[in-house]
């Protein structure tokens, strides 16, 4: 089904309303502007013209289909696509990302937790994580770090010498979040968190989403599950075949009658 484009009346209303959970708060500043960005695999054109963007503090959700451009939008953002036009300004205008390798991306502050999770299965739990925070150097700033994605995921502090591929699919989720972390960024991208998990374990995951991001960490979601996404975000943006259709206050979207037919479920 297709949805007629609209845009919510304020994009950036002050102070945020909240969605379930997540407290209200003030426009502090905007992290992540993102202008007239396309991307194309060879002849075929994934993205066009999209144009959103996120401020500190918040979590913003992107809802679509499978095939609407979702994860070519994170991978653009991360670096390991390169757009065909189009700009990726971060943490003010003079971080322009679009011509940026992916290490450089994330040693400005953004960190990419991808679609399937992507653990190392041969490699431990704490190799894993240690990866996350390549480029660390402080000895004692990597112990802190790791000491507190130990302390957000007690799982893995019990697993951490196992390897990551006899992890059940929530811990290997966990762990590749944890991973993320590690880099502290000011920005982190997560895609598909909730793919492939049992309900119990998405809601877990969910809330763990809502503490990363209470603790000062800005959250941009890609999610199937668009109701529980929806639930979680401050605002959201909804991609149909790469162009952007419809942006609100998540609240506002969970109510409006072309997503609750196209995403929710009617």
């Amino acid at each position: 089904m297709r949805i007629q484009h609209t845009r919510g009346g304020d994009q950036t209303p002050s102070p945020r309303l909240c969605a379930e959970g997540v407290c209200s708060r003030a426009r502090i500043g905007m992290l992540l502007k993102i202008e007239n960005l396309e991307v194309s695999y060879g002849a075929i054109k994934a993205l066009h013209g999209v144009t959103l963007e996120i401020d500190r503090g918040e979590i913003v959700t992107l809802i679509g289909s499978n095939g609407a451009g979702k994860t070519t939008l994170l991978r653009t953002i991360s670096g390991l696509l390169r757009p065909t036009q189009g700009t990726i300004r971060f943490n003010g205008a003079g971080s322009q990302l679009e011509d940026l390798p992916p290490h450089e991306i994330v040693r400005l502050g953004i960190s990419h937790s991808p679609e399937g999770r992507q653990v190392f299965a041969n490699l431990t739990t704490r190799e894993n994580l240690l990866l996350g925070a390549y480029q660390q150097k402080s000895k004692s700033e990597l112990q802190k770090d790791m000491k507190h994605v130990f302390e957000q995921f007690p799982v893995l502090a019990e697993r951490r010498e196992q390897k990551a591929g006899t992890l059940s699919g929530g811990e290997q989720q966990m762990l590749a979040i944890g991973r993320a972390l590690m880099s502290r960024p000011k920005l982190l991208l997560l895609d598909e968190p909730s793919l492939g998990l049992a309900p119990l374990i998405v809601r877990k995951i969910f809330q763990i989403i809502r503490d990363i991001n209470a603790a000062g960490t800005t959250v941009f979601l890609v999610e199937q599950n668009a109701k529980q996404a929806l639930a979680l975000a401050h605002r959201a943006y909804v991609l149909q075949t790469g162009r952007v259709i419809k942006s609100d206050l998540a609240k506002n979207l969970l109510e409006d009658p072309d997503v609750k037919e196209a995403y929710l479920g009617g």
